[in-house]
């Protein structure tokens, strides 16, 4: 019987063509798999075998995977990020030309208050951008002249077989995550000092969106070093600021899953479903189809009068509300692998279908993503690119009867910022508001009403990533302290406006990628009032809440 062999090819013209290539060669059936998960690599390729078994061409080589459906990234990723990383130090005067040394300390497990029980993992972002490493405890170090990379990795106890699983030994690990050498984390100090470590360059820094410190590597032993904890947060973030094609490929898969599972989700919901049960049809499937276990945010499914909280979903209100008929729904979620994350919003009507005044506002933030997205290219400035998207989504409530005046004059008394509390968009990354935002010999943060709640000030480069998230949001404190400002209030008009309080909010988010030549967008959801009624129609009559699915299997 002749052989059946799947190959993880994209269907495009160079997969077709493989394809038929290996065919003749091979005398088997070849068969491409549907989705577009995986790239062609010269170091081979990801082939099953429907025999019963999974053969891999150069077996050893490292990689990511949850399953032979989702993306492989291999570790040579992690190998270009620290080459680059070492390209930035090496033209840095202050870096020693022998002996310096980046140590970095890895994520560890964080216990669930006082309990024998941990969160689950997550690795910290910068140990995960120069190594990969899956486990907890774990520390990194790189020599820059040599480009030595050395990993170390807590000695375990022999009952941790019991417990954990397999006990990997250090050649396991350094096939693992192709490094040059490793050791057990009680060998630090030794091993650094056999290699005459002269500097270490630890790292330490301000997350400028979270005012948190980043971890320096502290361990047993390293008072007997020289250690410099400024050098390298700054280039190691500026790093992290352009995606390297292979970081391109895995945020694109991840917002790719992300964007399905939206669109699950929107077929799901009707009115009568809790907000939370919508939260759970997205974390199916990301985990389910597309491998990945974790988020990289909270949740938010916020309804009706939640649509216009900006963080809603968190412990206080766990997306806990009833969606009623009527109700716009404000989706904002994004799925994580290999530690990269996606962050997309969708808005969309509870029933199915926009009344009027939705329309109205969801085609004004439509309208001012379009501008941004039609705007957007290397050497425009992320400040000029929110306050376009703010005169667009001003002229649309203009137009729609809520506001009065010159739009240029609403924007310089600050209305903007009353119906988008917050910035155009974020950097994205490993984090989902990455760093980079405002760096050493960056513009510094503004400081006018409508600008300062932006995240960076930067002017576009090839190879950023960032969301582009404009929202109108119907917020009661805000207008009401607008209609208590004589500089604000004279562009409201109060009738108007009290047929939105209560109201709640839009935002629409994409997850786009600068190019030499522009910007691709990596979101693909329906968009257009049209898509999103066209999308959520099929199949709606036969909806089931999930608890009425229960009393079926019942």
């Amino acid at each position: 019987m002749a052989s059946r062999i799947t190959v993880l090819f994209k269907r495009n013209a160079i997969g077709c063509a493989l394809t038929t290539l290996l065919s003749k060669r091979s005398k088997c059936s070849i068969t491409q798999l549907p989705l577009n998960l995986c790239s062609v690599r010269t170091r081979g390729l990801h082939v099953t075998k429907n025999v019963g078994r999974t053969i891999q061409i150069n077996p050893m080589e490292p990689c990511y995977v949850r399953g032979e459906h989702t993306l492989r990234v291999p570790m040579t990723l992690f190998q270009g990020n620290r080459e680059r990383l070492l390209n930035r130090l090496r033209k840095n005067s202050d870096v020693p030309t022998k002996g310096a040394f980046v140590m970095l300390q890895g994520g560890v497990d964080v216990p669930f208050n006082d309990t024998d029980i941990d969160w689950p993992f997550r690795q910290e972002s910068y140990f995960q951008w120069c190594f990969g490493v899956e486990e907890p405890g774990c520390y990194g170090c790189i020599d820059i002249t040599s480009g030595t990379s050395i990993l170390f990795f807590p000695r375990l106890p022999a009952e941790y077989a019991v417990w954990q699983g397999k006990l990997h030994s250090l050649e396991d690990f350094k096939k693992r995550y192709a490094v040059d050498e490793t050791y057990y984390t009680d060998q630090i100090a030794q091993v650094l000092s056999d290699k005459q470590a002269a500097l270490l360059l630890t790292l330490y820094g301000r997350n400028t969106d979270s005012g948190n410190t980043a971890r320096e590597a502290v361990f047993d032993g390293i008072g007997q070093f020289q250690v410099d904890n400024n050098l390298l947060f700054p280039e190691i973030a500026e790093c992290r600021v352009i995606k390297s094609s292979q970081e391109i490929e895995v945020l694109r898969y991840v917002v790719k899953i992300s964007s399905e599972a939206h669109k699950a989700v929107m077929r799901a919901v009707k009115p009568g479903l809790m907000e939370y049960q919508g939260e759970s049809a997205f974390l199916h499937y990301a985990y389910s189809v597309g491998g990945c276990r974790n988020v990289s945010y909270t949740c938010i499914c916020g309804s009706g009068h939640n649509a216009s909280i900006l963080h809603y979903g968190h412990a206080g209100v766990p997306n806990n509300r009833l969606i009623q008929d009527g109700d716009i729904c404000l989706f904002d979620m994004g799925a994580n692998y290999c530690g990269y994350a996606a962050d997309i919003t969708c808005s969309f009507p509870a029933n199915g279908k926009f009344t009027e005044d939705q329309k109205m506002i969801y085609n004004a933030v439509l309208d001012a993503c379009n501008a941004v997205l039609q705007s957007v290219k290397p050497g425009v400035s992320w400040v000029d690119m929110h306050l376009l998207s703010n005169k667009v989504l001003l002229t649309s409530l203009k137009k729609g009867g809520l506001l009065i005046g010159d739009v240029d004059d609403m924007i310089k008394a600050g209305l903007g910022e009353v119906f988008q509390p917050h910035g155009l968009g974020h950097l994205m990354g490993l984090d989902v508001h990455d760093v980079g935002g405002y760096l050493p010999g960056c513009p510094e943060r503004p400081v006018a009403p409508g600008i300062r709640k932006l995240r960076t000030a930067r002017t576009l480069s090839a190879g950023m990533v960032l969301t582009v998230e404009p929202g109108c949001y119907f917020i009661d404190c805000l207008l009401d302290a607008a209609l208590a400002n004589p500089e604000q209030s004279k562009f409201i008009v109060p009738e108007r406006l009290r047929d939105f309080r209560g109201w709640g909010g839009v935002r629409i988010e994409d997850d786009i990628l600068i190019t030499e030549s522009g910007v691709e967008n990596m979101t693909c959801v329906p968009r257009t009032v049209e898509e999103i009624e066209a999308w959520m129609a099929v199949g709606r009559d036969q909806i089931k809440l999930p608890q009425e699915r229960r009393r079926t299997v019942e």
